[in-house]
């Protein structure tokens, strides 16, 4: 090994952060298994780096016994008393066993414990900086694509975007920009593997943290999500300061900031409520755009029953049902929804106290197509 390896290694330890100790007891390691195959020798050795000339040698290390079995890995307590007389049974005797073209097998050695060496520290300091930004967004850029995944480069890694974590509505094609949600990271053999997302809801979360300061800071919180990628969405917000609007604050000014989300998601339709404690409120506010007249609700089976007028059943049903399973994910209650006079035939609407709830409602929708069954 040559001084200017020990140069390389110590410029090493200062750019990739690799400790040259470490790399030293590698290469150590790895030169003791060299010697054992080259040169077919099976005797206890250590390897011995002069740190300052970068030289090697070879030592064969030996017990003393009083009777030798082995005489690859014993020497008798005469013959360890020729080298030294103060050697006695059980310690060890090390003798130079350093072979002549050792130091071409040594180069070699060296540079390859090296290299991996850097290769591992480098998986290491992706893992580490990627396993920090698990369940964040990032933009990357298409590179390929294939039958299963989208294969899109973070920097200094390439991301797996799976069939089923993309929009339906999206085609992608290489040198795309897109934002996307992290959902794993693993440590596997060939390094780490990150898998990511555009159809998560957490992209959705954070696509407003982005665009919404008062999320960003904390003001405004978002209490949950419930997402049908591509098509359609609902939030639910809630703010602790009086007076702050926590819809309007996500809605933005003339819309701008939900319509940034919206086109990052090529159109996908977002309705933004105003989240409640009280299963009755919150629940007839995730049916926007529908208006409600009344909400029944059964503790015990957490379910509701939910009264709209015969006019605003289609929509608050939705489209093949969306709206009303999108209401049941975001609040956690199950809805059945029943129109007014389907309620008033079953005796139970309208109720002795029955709980307005028009002004907490609010619709928040970037297409004006008319929902249907």
């Amino acid at each position: 090994m040559s001084s200017e390896l020990l140069d390389a290694l110590t410029i090493l330890e200062r750019e990739k952060g690799i400790s040259r100790d470490v790399l030293i007891d590698a290469i150590e390691a790895a030169l003791v298994s060299a010697y054992r195959r080259n040169f077919n020798q099976a005797q206890n050795v250590r390897i011995d780096i002069n740190l300052q000339t970068g030289s090697m040698r070879v030592f064969a290390r030996k017990e003393v016994v009083d009777q030798v079995f082995d005489p690859r890995l014993e020497i008798s307590v005469e013959d360890a008393r020729r080298i030294n007389p103060n050697y006695d049974v059980e310690d060890i005797v090390e003798m130079e066993v350093t072979p002549k073209d050792f130091g071409r097998i040594a180069a070699q050695t060296a540079k390859q414990v090296v290299t991996q060496r850097v290769r591992e520290a480098e998986r290491g300091i992706i893992y580490s900086e990627f396993i920090d930004r698990e369940e964040d967004i990032m933009t990357g850029i298409v590179q390929r694509l294939d039958s299963k995944f989208i294969y899109v480069s973070l920097g200094k890694i390439e991301a797996l975007l799976p069939v089923n974590e993309q929009m339906p509505n999206e085609r992608y094609k290489p040198h795309d920009r897109i934002k996307v949600f992290i959902t794993k990271v693993e440590k596997t053999t060939k390094g780490p593997q990150i898998f990511v997302s555009r159809t998560h809801p957490g992209l959705l979360k954070r696509l407003f943290e982005i665009e919404v300061p008062e999320i960003y800071d904390g003001t405004v919180e978002i209490k949950s999500v419930a997402r049908e990628a591509g098509d359609r969405s609902k939030i639910s917000v809630h703010s602790d300061n009086h007076e702050v609007d926590p819809v309007g604050s996500c809605v933005g000014p003339k819309g701008t900031r939900v319509q940034a989300v919206v086109n990052e998601l090529k159109g996908e339709k977002i309705d933004i409520v105003k989240w409640s404690d009280n299963p009755v409120v919150f629940v007839a506010n995730s049916l926007s755009p529908s208006k409600v007249l009344d909400v029944m609700v059964n503790e015990s089976e957490k379910a509701t029953t939910v009264v709209v007028p015969d006019y605003q059943l289609s929509l608050a049903i939705g489209k093949r049902g969306q709206n009303a399973r999108l209401a049941a994910k975001l609040t956690g209650w199950k809805i059945d929804i029943k129109s007014e006079t389907e309620a008033r035939e079953l005796g139970i609407y309208p109720r002795e106290e029955m709980i307005r709830l028009f002004d907490d409602q609010v619709d928040v929708d970037f297409n004006d197509e008319e929902e249907l069954d």
